[in-house]
């Protein structure tokens, strides 16, 4: 079960890259936790793969600061899974966005919304109208299903949104 907050205001946008990284890796075949992720994070080296892949050195402290303040928070057994924050895509973003400009809805979208407008033809309009590559179609229904999958079609798809 997620915590409940709202983990994009809480978790910076480096550690959810790291974290992220460590619950996607092949070789773990345990999920890891908060305790785990500060174990690594403490015992990679500057000169690692690892480090060099996952963050700049000198964010390397205030991520360790960042997660032990989620320790001290949550515990160290946490899933580091329930602190990645996800996005979608600038393109997805792009869609959803004018989903929620759409002044005939009068709610504020869902991912399940969001899907029956690219369905029913708003990602051909938007490629169309340049603002979506026409070779994204696909990609962008695979991230919506996706998404769709991991959190639920009623999950409100702003939350998804990019800003970049």
């Amino acid at each position: 079960m997620k915590p409940p907050i709202d983990v994009s205001s809480r978790v910076s946008a480096e550690l959810s890259r790291m974290l992220e990284s460590l619950v996607n890796h092949p070789d773990r075949e345990v999920p890891p936790t908060l305790g785990a992720v500060r174990a690594v994070l403490r015992r990679v080296s500057k000169k690692t793969e690892l480090q060099d892949e996952l963050m700049h050195p000198q964010e390397r402290t205030s991520v360790l600061r960042e997660l032990d303040s989620l320790i001290e928070e949550f515990g160290d057994e946490a899933p580091a899974a329930d602190f990645v924050v996800t996005k979608a895509s600038e393109p997805l973003s792009r869609i959803i966005e004018t989903v929620m400009d759409e002044p005939r809805i009068g709610y504020r979208p869902t991912l399940g919304g969001v899907r029956e407008a690219m369905a029913g033809g708003l990602t051909a309009a938007m490629m169309g109208d340049g603002a979506i590559e026409p070779d994204e179609d696909g990609a962008l229904l695979a991230e919506i299903d996706a998404l769709i999958e991991q959190y639920g079609a009623d999950a409100v798809a702003e939350d998804f949104v990019r800003f970049e």
